[in-house]
């Protein structure tokens, strides 16, 4: 019976923490099309995902629209993996649709779950299939942030599928508090040791041996508190950045000075890059809902980006990285953190024929350094 209790007593954490993806997804998809994106044609569609999700498998639906050219709302099906968090979501009959290009497709989804802090994502690939004639409809990538409301209305199957997981949550609380062995709480008073050794008997003479326990004055003043050790300086290289519009702040040069937004605040880096070439552009976006989140941004400690407002147009600087050092840094700095926080942002960096896309969140406590690392 003691073996049965413990196997429950160690199984049941791992229960709790079990990942369910149900709930509210916004982001975004974007087509690989090359020839698309040269020609200028190259849009973010924005996508909200809902899902109810029960074991491995959920339902829900999906919603892409793009201003009042294109919107369309379709079932939605799919699977997760609990060991890898890779997730599968098809989409499946379309139950409203608005298009002026005239093809209508639908899009199996290839994502990865993963969780950072507080917030969660899935990202991934997708592929299309023509509702028409089954043909090719292309691929992209798929971006995907869970939020707490919808920006159309959310379904009842999900608000139905969260209320049962916040009941049995707490019914899982209740048995963990239930098998949680009891404490016995500590001692008010020290308890001292009796001393060791032979035996003597007492006499009327007064000892000098200093047998008597030390006592702890009851005015001693506190140990105090342990220091932390001191945040590390990023050297300061030299480099060139393009000089760009004054009137935006984006591509101005500034002084190496290490600002204090930089020492001040805790620097997370969120991504490695390793590049080959010393020119790099960065396109910087408003990562869901244009709400006024403002940034800055600093290449090895000097400012390129000086509290910019990010939309769904990007941000674009071109950086010209010194070519005597290999080893460089961005630091995104949250100058705001919008009316919904904290500040998202989506970063594509592009170098040379290379492409890569970063997600970004800051807080008026974090900063996000991505870091370059050049290789011939």
């Amino acid at each position: 019976m003691r073996r049965l209790f413990w196997i429950v007593w160690l199984t049941m954490p791992v229960l709790v923490r079990a990942q369910n993806i149900t709930g509210v997804w916004q982001g975004h998809f974007r087509s690989s099309n090359i020839s698309a994106r040269s020609s200028g044609l190259d849009e973010r569609y924005k996508f909200e995902v809902q899902i109810a999700q029960d074991g491995k498998t959920f339902e829900g639906v999906t919603y892409s629209y793009l201003s009042s050219f294109f919107y369309g709302k379709a079932t939605a099906s799919g699977t997760i993996n609990p060991h890898t968090q890779k997730v599968l979501l098809q989409e499946g009959k379309l139950l409203e649709v608005r298009n002026s290009f005239g093809d209508v497709c639908i899009m199996t989804c290839f994502l990865q779950y993963t969780k950072s802090g507080d917030e969660e994502f899935m990202e991934g690939t997708y592929v299309s299939m023509d509702t028409r004639d089954s043909g090719n409809c292309g691929r992209g990538t798929v971006f995907l942030r869970k939020v707490p409301t919808s920006d159309f209305y959310t379904e009842p199957m999900v608000l139905r599928r969260e209320q049962e997981m916040a009941v049995d949550s707490a019914r899982e609380a209740k048995k963990l508090a239930m098998l949680k062995p009891a404490t016995r709480p500590p001692a008010k008073h020290p308890v001292i040791a009796p001393p060791t050794g032979r035996r003597t008997t007492p006499t009327n003479k007064p000892s000098t041996a200093k047998t008597q326990p030390r006592t702890i004055p009851k005015n001693q003043p506190p140990e105090p508190p342990l220091r932390t050790a001191p945040m590390a300086r990023i050297n300061v290289p030299k480099e060139s950045v393009r000089t760009g519009d004054s009137s935006t702040g984006i591509g101005r040069k500034f002084p190496t000075i290490v600002p204090p937004v930089l020492k001040e605040r805790e620097n997370d880096v969120v991504k490695t890059l390793v590049i080959h070439t010393h020119e790099v552009t960065l396109n910087i976006y408003d990562d869901g809902a244009i709400d006024h989140d403002t940034v800055s941004v600093y290449l090895d400690n000097r400012q390129v980006i000086n509290h910019a407002m990010l939309t769904d147009r990007p941000l674009i600087v071109t950086l010209h990285l010194d070519e005597s050092n290999d080893y460089h840094e961005i630091v995104m700095v949250a100058e705001n953190e919008g009316e919904i926080p904290p500040n998202t942002s989506l970063m594509i960096v592009k170098a040379g024929d290379k492409e890569y896309e970063v997600r970004i969140t800051t807080t008026e406590q974090k900063n996000a350094v991505i870091k370059f690392q050049y290789a011939k």
